[in-house]
């Protein structure tokens, strides 16, 4: 089993992956890391109390890795709440490199088997809050994890 971290100046957000829900978008997202592919990206798109959203290497929301992926929507984590880790997309099966993470279950409830949601923050929510438009991700790390 594998987790991640996403360093920034505003703290470290841990990840914990849904990988039995959504196993095409966490090997998507542990390949384009491991390959450096988010290591200074920035974080593109924040909306107080909804979101935040990075992973577009052209920093406006418009790029990706180069191609698509699948929507994984029937898993049983497929729900948005605090700490979410999701895929962003600009239409069913388009995502690529791009996601968010949500700020609470209230505004982002209508993305529930919309968007993939493919893991969640366990430590550092706080950072979610502090995260601004314009915040870099100064490296994104995979490590792998004991299951008890």
């Amino acid at each position: 089993m594998k987790a991640a971290e996403i360093h920034t100046k505003k703290g470290v957000m841990k990840i914990q992956f849904f990988e039995e829900d959504a196993p095409i978008a966490v090997n998507n997202f542990i390949t384009l890391a491991e390959k450096g592919f988010y290591d200074g990206l920035i974080f593109h798109r924040v909306i107080p109390n909804f979101m935040i959203q990075g992973g577009c290497p052209n920093g406006i929301g418009n790029g990706g890795p180069g191609y698509t992926i699948k929507c994984e929507l029937t898993g049983k984590n497929q729900y948005h709440d605090r700490g979410v880790l999701s895929m962003a997309h600009a239409g069913r099966d388009t995502g690529g490199s791009q996601f968010f993470i949500c700020h609470n279950r209230q505004n982002t409830q209508h993305l529930d088997r919309n968007h993939t949601v493919f893991g969640k923050v366990v430590e550092g929510l706080d950072v979610i809050d502090a995260i601004r438009q314009g915040d870099v991700m100064e490296k994104v790390v995979i490590s792998d994890v004991e299951v008890a």
